[in-house]
This record gives structure tokens, sequence and C-alpha cells, in this order.
């Protein structure tokens, strides 16, 4: 078995394992031996560490989701508004509930939300520069009129509410659970929760 086909199983395992176990609870014993392999050390050997491999597993659900973010952002007009932007990110993240290794990364990835850098003003490295990123800095760009604080502690708080709204669709999928509302309807209806809330008044004072 060559280098790659053993990084690409450890990688499936770790997004089986980190979907169960959670980010910070997963064994990396469990890992190896999901992939089939007989060496203790091989994500330290493949991965350098717990967090390389945690990397490498999203950055596959990254390229994943920019396949999907790019072309729909590149259609958007100039001018179009919150709704619009947010419906081009709720379809791109939405896109890794058609299969089982997609839901996997959607429960993996709302555990890392708070990663995003959005709060300081800077997003993290992984995110700067993609598709997904200057989406995120257009929707900022939309809510100008709010102040600086506000308008990112918002945007921070609507990606964490879209992360686990998705990462809970996608555990109904997993696990087999019949979901309240059809897809169609729950993914237009997070689009116009997220939008409300975005555009929600801001409490006096601040």
């Amino acid at each position: 078995m060559s280098g790659q086909e053993t990084r690409d199983k450890l990688i499936r395992a770790a997004e089986e394992i980190f979907a169960a176990q959670g980010t910070d609870g997963a064994q990396l014993r469990d890992i190896v031996r999901l992939a089939g392999q007989s060496n203790p050390s091989a994500v330290q050997y493949h991965f350098g560490s717990r967090a390389g491999l945690l990397d490498a597993v999203m950055e596959g659900r990254q390229t994943r989701t920019e396949q999907v973010i790019a072309p729909l952002l590149d259609e958007l007009a100039g001018d179009c508004g919150v709704r619009e932007l947010l419906t081009a990110l709720v379809t791109a993240e939405a896109s890794l509930l058609a299969d089982d290794r997609g839901r996997r990364c959607l429960r993996i990835s709302a555990q890392l939300s708070h990663e995003t850098g959005l709060r300081t003003g800077r997003l993290h490295p992984a995110l700067d520069g993609t598709a997904y990123g200057r989406l995120i800095g257009r929707i900022g760009d939309c809510l100008g009129a709010l102040p600086g604080p506000v308008r990112l502690e918002r945007l921070d708080l609507a990606l964490t509410l879209i992360g686990a709204a998705l990462a809970d669709r996608a555990r109904q999928g997993l696990d087999g659970t019949r979901p309240l509302t059809g897809e169609e309807f729950f993914l237009a209806d997070l689009v116009e929760t997220t939008t409300a809330f975005l555009h929600a008044p801001v409490p006096g004072g601040a």
C-alpha cells in the first residue's frame, strides 16, 4: 500500500471517529485500528500530530465545499444582499449532506466554528483567500451599518448557527432519524432565520 493510500485511509477513519467521538474525545488508536493500520504511530508518521490529521480532514472538507461555493459566488451580482449571499453559503455547505462522508465532516466542523477568526477581524489562514472567505467578507460588507464589534460577533454567531443546524441535520441522516421538515424547506428556513438574525435591531447603547 502506498503512502498516499495509507493517508487516505487514515483521513476517512478520522472523519468517522471524530464525528462519532468528538474532536477532543476521539482516540487516535481507534482511528489507526479503523484504518487497518498495525503501526500505532501511523498518525504521527503521516500527519505529525493529532492536530495535523484534523487539519487534513478539514482541508478535504473545505476543498469539496469550495467546488460548490466558488461558482455560486461568481454568479452573484456585486450589489446582492445578505439573503442571496447566505443562500449561496447554505447551499454550498448543505451539499455535504448528500453522503455519509460529508455528513461526518459537517458534524466535525461544527465543533470548530469558534476557530474561524472572525471575532478578531482576521479569518483563519485556512479560510483567508478562499471563496468561502470572500463570501463571508461580502456578507460583512452588507452589514456595514452595524457597529464593528456587533457586526463581527453577529457574523461569527451566524456561522455557528448554520454549522450547528447542518450538523444536526447530518446527525439525523447518519442515525436514520426522520427530520421534522423536508430538506428544501429546512434550508430555506435556515437562510431566512439567519438573515433575520443578522438584520435584528441593535439594542440601545451598543
